[in-house]
């Protein structure tokens, strides 16, 4: 059933879309691709690795080797709206008033002074000194446009912490850490940030006003850049009548088909290693040590094993089947996967097909009930058992198995990667190449007040990066502080450690 149009060819065409390209989208929004085929969790000794306290001064050597030589670069998508972090509160603004509403609009007004833009709010609600606080004016001041307006503000521009001379937003926090975690022998700190196209100009706003701020204070040079998501990776959406949404004009419906976008800005960077947090993640000074540290860990341990893997391919390349047993022995130690299903295992051209891939180290934390997809051992599309960050959409709910998989998890994935983007010749890997499309899943949305089905592509570090080599590493939970809600914000590990 092709319901597209002359006009409709051209519109994709427009934003890089070919005709072919939507019509597969299409097919995948009528008939959604199947859930991950779950396993069972990767546990401490099954796919998740723990350091041993004797190889940390070495792995931190070779971060801080890389690190000196310019090798890394800090990569933070910052896309992410921020009114998820309101959500309740924007509830109570609208007028609902349950339990949980009314609960959250209390506690605004009765911790006020806690959150790191007190002073800010209460100028713009109109409250002086300590004057007590009415949350439908505390509210209104805190999300409505005539106040601070955070509602509509991407996420990275929200002031997370105070200091005693200033206050620091999500994004500020992460140029921070990329002075401290990733300046190279001549100054030079490299991060980037994927924005909104209509949110970058207050992003480069706040930069040309903080820069020289944090470059004296922390003593670096911050190179920072900034990316969108193509429009070439935007998605149709389909209603009930499993036909195309459409707008108002008779258009296309098309929207960002989410993070998994951005294997393409990731691929862009031609840098050989980069370090991956989320926006949100982000400790204040006296707590950030124990994050940096385990960062570097993460990376040593990755250089580490891309000098192996290295070390192999040229064996497997020079010495052909005398290398595949040292070849298995290591797979088997930290990848766990080895050659596609089919393949002769006694074949080094397999195993090099093998070693020719990415290779990720990620960070994981023990699961204290905080939200996030974990690691798992999945069927993957290459017939093998591998290691993969399974997200709860991607599990089969009416699935026995998946679901006691689920509840015996004992991590989950704080979004802590060490990812190695080049081969040994430092060429870059083509990363779409390595993506599973059948990872990609369907959700509901709406539009017009109208109910739809949209196509989300495969997650960065779910589908996107299924065929990569991929090592689970057991991380402290004191790396990991997200802000999903704005009462985060009062959790001690963003009440304490500033002052600078």
């Amino acid at each position: 059933m092709d319901a597209l149009s002359p006009a409709d060819i051209e519109q994709l065409a427009a934003r890089g879309i070919s005709a072919d390209e939507a019509r597969r989208q299409l097919a995948l929004l009528r008939q959604p691709p199947p859930y991950a085929r779950v396993l069972r969790p990767a546990t401490v000794g099954d796919g998740i690795h723990q350091l041993d306290a004797a190889d940390e001064p070495r792995l931190l050597e070779r971060y801080d080797r890389a690190r000196r030589l310019g090798q890394i670069l800090r990569f933070v998508p910052a896309s992410g709206a921020a009114s998820r972090m309101f959500k309740v509160l924007e509830a109570y603004r609208s007028g609902v008033r349950d339990d949980p509403t009314v609960a959250a609009a209390e506690r605004l007004a009765a911790e006020l002074d806690r959150f790191p833009f007190a002073a800010e709010l209460r100028r713009a609600a109109g409250l002086d000194g300590g004057e007590a606080a009415d949350p439908r004016r505390l509210i209104e001041a805190l999300l409505g446009p005539g106040g601070l307006d955070y509602g509509r503000m991407p996420k990275g521009l929200v002031p997370f912490h105070r200091y005693t001379d200033h206050l620091r937003t999500a994004f500020e926090e992460h140029l921070v850490a990329t002075l401290e975690q990733v300046r190279d022998g001549s100054g030079a700190a490299r991060v980037h940030f994927t924005v909104s196209p209509e949110h970058e100009e207050r992003f480069t706003a706040l930069l040309d006003r903080r820069r020289l701020f944090f470059e004296r204070r922390f003593e670096g040079r911050l190179e920072v850049a900034f990316s969108h998501q193509h429009p070439r990776t935007d998605t149709l959406a389909i209603d009930d009548d499993q036909l195309p949404v459409r707008r108002e004009d008779g258009s296309l419906l098309l929207r960002p088909g989410g993070h998994g976008a951005l294997i393409e800005n990731l691929a862009a960077l031609g840098t050989p290693v980069v370090l991956i947090r989320n926006i949100d993640n982000v400790l204040p000074d006296g707590r950030r040590g124990i994050a940096r540290r385990w960062s570097g860990l993460l990376c040593g341990l990755l250089l580490e094993l891309q000098d192996r893997v290295f070390d192999l391919t040229e064996r497997l390349e020079t010495a052909g089947a005398a290398a595949i047993g040292a070849t298995r022995t290591f797979v088997d130690r930290w990848l766990g996967a080895g050659p596609p299903a089919g393949e002769d295992a006694d074949r080094p051209e397999s195993w090099l097909r093998l070693l020719r891939r990415p290779l990720r180290v990620c960070g994981m934390v023990r699961n204290e009930g905080q939200p996030g997809g974990g690691p798992f051992w999945v069927l993957d599309g290459l017939g093998r058992e591998s290691c993969q960050i399974v997200e709860g959409s991607q599990i089969d709910p009416d699935s026995g198995a998946a679901r006691r998989a689920l509840a015996a998890a004992t991590h989950f994935n704080p979004v802590d990667l060490a990812c190695a983007l080049v081969d040994r010749h430092r060429r870059p890997y083509r990363l779409e190449e390595f993506v599973d499309p059948a990872t990609a899943f369907v959700s509901t949305k709406s539009f017009g007040g109208r109910s739809l089905r949209a196509l989300e592509r495969p997650g960065l570090w779910n589908g996107a990066m299924a065929y990569w080599n991929t090592v689970f590493v057991e991380v402290p939970a004191a790396t990991f502080a997200p802000v999903k809600t704005v009462f985060d914000l009062l959790r001690d590990e963003h009440q304490e450690g500033g002052g600078r």
